[in-house]
């Protein structure tokens, strides 16, 4: 019986170390893999970690910046042609030096010196423009410079001239390339002490070139070259005359015959605060003719007609002349209007 219980006991010890031995050993293979699989972990890992550091950095994303547009540069100006200008008509411009200028001609028929007077250009008037500038009745009174301005550049721009010491009476301090063609207002490059009283011959081919451009029958660069650089050929060629009194512009139909009377003289008023004069207004049907306005004090001021017969005539009085009665003497007819 002892035996019997021996041999049961003996066999459940040996089982149950079996038994145990069966668990360690699959603990101890659990725990293997566990090894393993965090082994390669830490591998892979430490892979990663490698090649990160061999790796290009990452470049952040490009900041977009705003374009600059190079400005195009602008085409060289054609040969002879006039320079624009920006001089201010509201400030005294500086002149060229005393004596360093030379008329070419004599008495009204004179040209000025090309390096000091060579002409410049109003940058508001082109072709596409003049119908809304130079063609435009009194737009050369809203651009012409007081005589605040001009009377101190006249006196230095005779000393440069060599009229020095001169009567200021006994020149024009004149736009080569006038307002009335697209000159510039207030550029020493455009004006000078021209001789002689004024109306004069360059005027009358000035009114006729302006004439010829607003009717379609001239460019307007064409009428400016002419009468920058040759007016008085450009005279003698279309038959004008060289003493003051403008000739009419030549024409294919005759001029109307000057008659006495309204029908041949009409005329209005206006004051003009900025320059401190008057604006006469003179309507007739007389074209290229001397025009003179008058009052009973003894004050005149004299201009001509275009080829349409029509005139401004600057006439300086005051404000408190309002009322008073000019008389209007445009050819063989005159007229009166009220300031």
């Amino acid at each position: 019986m002892r035996r019997i219980l021996t041999s049961i006991l003996l066999a459940l010890g040996l089982a149950g170390c079996a038994a145990t031995s069966n668990v360690d050993t699959a603990s101890s293979d659990t725990q293997s893999s566990t090894s393993s699989i965090e082994a390669a972990s830490v591998s892979t890992t430490a892979a990663a970690s490698a090649a990160s550091k061999h790796a290009a950095p990452r470049r952040p994303a490009p900041v977009r910046r705003p374009r600059h547009h190079k400005p195009k540069p602008k085409p060289p100006a054609a040969a002879g042609a006039l320079p624009i200008s920006y001089a201010s008509a509201q400030q005294v411009q500086p002149q060229p030096a005393p004596g360093s200028c030379h008329v070419t001609g004599q008495g009204e028929l004179v040209m000025p010196d090309p390096h000091c007077t060579p002409g410049a250009l109003n940058p508001a008037v082109t072709q596409a423009s003049i119908n809304q500038t130079i063609c435009v009745p009194g737009y050369t009174k809203t651009i012409r410079p007081p005589e605040s301005i001009t009377e101190p550049e006249k006196l230095a721009s005779m000393a440069a001239y060599g009229y020095g010491g001169q009567s200021p009476s006994g020149f024009e301090y004149d736009h080569l390339v006038s307002l009335e063609l697209g000159g510039a207002a207030n550029d020493p490059r455009n004006l000078w002490p021209e001789t002689g009283a004024s109306p004069n011959p360059k005027d009358s081919v000035e009114n006729t070139l302006h004439d010829l451009v607003c009717s379609g029958q001239m460019s307007l660069t064409q009428a400016q070259h002419i009468i920058a650089t040759d007016w008085l050929g450009w005279a003698k060629s279309h038959g004008a005359t060289g003493n003051s009194t403008p000739a009419a512009p030549t024409s294919h139909t005759p001029a109307p015959a000057p008659s006495a009377g309204s029908s041949g003289c009409s005329a209005t008023a206006s004051y003009s605060s900025r320059y401190g004069d008057w604006d006469v207004y003179v309507h007739s049907g007389q074209p290229g003719q001397t025009v003179t306005v008058s009052d009973t004090s003894g004050r005149t001021a004299t201009w001509h007609t275009d080829s349409s017969g029509y005139a401004d005539v600057y006439f300086k009085a005051p404000p408190g002349a309002a009322g008073e009665t000019v008389t209007v003497q445009v050819g063989g007819a005159s007229c009166q209007t009220t300031l």
